[in-house]
């Protein structure tokens, strides 16, 4: 499915099959994960994309082919293949532990051709080795849904009371782990979903309701998981002194000003960007543990427009994952 211009539907093509590189595998794609980020790309949000692009970042496949050097996975092999597609090493970020943050990172369905296809070249160094627990659509959103949300929980320091902004696939995921951690868990909706109030509160959250309301307690942390900037005042008026508000998402409408009075009082606001390796490693260890239960919508490659425009209206419960049967593309 081609991203051929912003903010215009993507469209089913035949594109050659990609030959790997030196250290890359072909990946025959199994599922893919659809991610707010997706839409971002789509929608021109996002400045960089190399188009015609293939979007998609949370992609599970099978091991098909190897180039020259790549000798981590097998054929055959399941992999993961997340937002963070490729690292210089040498810059100064990488070399102090935060490739996240790399100067020349490239990202998977961004600069590098993503998972909304039958088929995708990876750098192996990148891919990653999926829990055996999952299945394949199940664990596509851990990829970034999963990832992200790990890291923008571990910013949120050892806060007992979390609150959590926008509870989508990010949320859905991390409540639990919170949950599993011992954390009080607190979500925030749109104002009126009583079905998202409920979601939250079957994965654990003890109160649950909309966003234009203060929690029953001020809490230690909030995580703004809504691409809504006017969210970061709300989320810091709910905080007790020497609370922390992380932004998780990669981009967010403007965020009005506000009093300095809600910052006092040693409050932070801050963002997370992209993942680690380490994060990736860190989470998908963890996830089979708690164990972190995954709900998802289906949807097949043909459908992905459909897939983004269910996301973009916040009609999903948990998050959209795309199947991908070649067979029936063609029939």
């Amino acid at each position: 499915m081609l991203l051929e211009a912003i903010r215009q539907p993507l469209r089913l093509a035949d594109i050659p099959r990609p030959e790997p590189g030196p250290g890359q595998l072909v990946i025959g794609v199994r599922t893919c994960g659809v991610c707010r980020t997706d839409l971002h790309v789509a929608d021109g949000d996002l400045a960089d994309p190399v188009l015609p692009l293939v979007l998609g970042h949370e992609i599970v496949g099978t091991v098909v082919a190897a180039g020259p050097h790549a000798e981590r996975f097998a054929e055959g092999t399941r992999v993961g293949v997340p937002w963070l597609g490729w690292v210089d090493e040498t810059c100064r970020y990488c070399k102090s532990g935060r490739e996240n943050l790399c100067e020349h990172a490239r990202f998977t369905g961004y600069q590098i051709n993503g998972g909304y296809a039958e088929f995708m070249v990876a750098d192996e160094r990148f891919c990653a080795a999926l829990p055996a627990e999952y299945g394949d659509t199940e664990v596509a959103p851990l990829l970034c849904a999963g990832l992200i949300g790990y890291r923008a929980f571990r910013a949120a320091g050892d806060a007992r009371r979390l609150g959590l902004y926008g509870f989508g696939a990010s949320a859905h995921i991390i409540a639990q782990v919170a949950r599993y951690e011992g954390r009080r868990v607190f979500a925030f909706t749109r104002p009126g979903d009583d079905k998202g109030q409920r979601f939250a509160r079957s994965l654990g959250a003890e109160w649950a309701g909309g966003s234009d309301t203060m929690p029953p307690e001020p809490l230690d942390a909030a995580i703004v998981f809504a691409a809504v900037g006017a969210l970061v005042a709300v989320a810091l008026r709910s905080l007790d002194r020497g609370g922390t508000v992380v932004c998780a998402g990669i981009h967010m409408s403007d965020i009005p000003s506000f009093p300095y009075e809600l910052l006092w009082g040693e409050r932070v606001v801050r963002s997370v960007a992209n993942l680690t390796r380490q994060d990736a490693r860190e989470f998908l260890a963890l996830a089979p543990r708690v164990p972190v239960r995954v709900t998802t919508t289906p949807y097949a490659l043909g459908d992905a427009n459909n897939a983004l425009s269910d996301l973009r209206r916040g009609s999903l419960e948990g998050a959209a994952v795309l199947t991908v049967d070649g067979a029936s593309l063609r029939e």
